[in-house]
């Protein structure tokens, strides 16, 4: 486990090099709002690290508060923006819970390689495809979280099982290559994760390590290709991903323990009205 926090750190330092290059370079006003980017990094990262996930809240907040003009740049900037802060949460998590390195490095690996086609999948939506995209991607998010907690799946799955093999570690491949795919449209990990090793007998704690360490590596992967093709909105970045960060840390430190189930239903109330804005404007005559 001590390569794969080593390996997280490098690359953090690369993620931060970047920001600090393009900002250096290019002037890009990552300081702008930086009191109200702090606020939304601390609350959407602070949920993320107890398991509710930060796409659908950032989503929320973005367009709430007008922090980016351009919904284009949507996908590729919640996973920019977030990619330092969950890199934090996975040096916290991953090795607080036993997980066999051979469910671990696969399932991983797969959904970096499905991150790195899903950015040049998109790479030439336009707007109202990529409102209609969220939207659906939120709506599937809002739909496991009901499920979610309605079911709370895998809470009785033994803690005995840290890994899946032969046919289930295949589809395990398969299913997180196409998550993958699926954040860099603005589709979080988190939520069908969990859903997927519970029906595959994994408990939920065993499935976290491999949940973040995905996160963290895809959520660069797709930074790092966005940034070269101009799709990141850089106004405020530095607030949210060291708000993010902070949030990360009390979380993981203080309140790891504490009963989400109202959060949840909060952000399923928020998520359903993004949902509907996201699709008005889509509808709207593009000028």
């Amino acid at each position: 486990m001590y390569s794969i926090q080593i390996l997280l750190v490098v690359v953090m330092i690369a993620m931060i090099i970047v920001v600090v290059r393009s900002y250096l370079l290019h002037r890009q006003p990552i300081f702008k709002r930086f009191g109200l980017g702090m606020l939304i990094g601390f609350i959407t990262d602070f949920g993320d690290t107890l398991g509710i996930g930060s796409f659908a809240t950032t989503t929320a907040a973005f367009r709430m508060t007008n922090y980016i003009d351009d919904d284009r740049k949507l996908p590729g900037t919640l996973n920019a923006v977030h990619a330092i802060p969950v890199m934090f949460q996975a040096l916290f998590f991953i090795t607080a819970v036993k997980v066999e390195l051979t469910t671990l490095l696969p399932m991983t690996t797969a959904a970096v390689i499905g991150a790195y086609v899903g950015t040049h999948v998109t790479k030439k939506w336009h707007a109202p495809t990529v409102q209609r995209v969220m939207a659906i991607a939120l709506l599937i998010a809002v739909i496991i979280m009901i499920v979610r907690m309605i079911t709370t799946p895998g809470s009785n799955n033994s803690m005995g099982v840290h890994g899946l093999h032969g046919w289930w570690l295949i589809l395990g491949i398969v299913f997180n290559f196409g998550i993958g795919v699926l954040m860099t449209m603005g589709l979080g990990n988190y939520a069908p994760e969990l859903i997927f090793f519970s029906l595959m007998g994994v408990n939920p704690a065993v499935a976290f390590p491999v949940m973040m360490l995905d996160a963290a590596l895809i959520m660069p992967t797709t930074a790092l290709n966005v940034i070269k093709m101009d799709r990141v909105s850089w106004r405020g970045f530095a607030g949210v991903a060291i708000g993010g960060v902070l949030g990360v840390i009390v979380a993981a430190k203080f309140f790891t323990s504490m009963d989400v189930d109202l959060l949840n239903k909060l952000i399923v109330v928020v998520a359903l009205w993004t949902i509907f804005g996201l699709l008005r404007d889509s509808m709207k005559k593009n000028v």
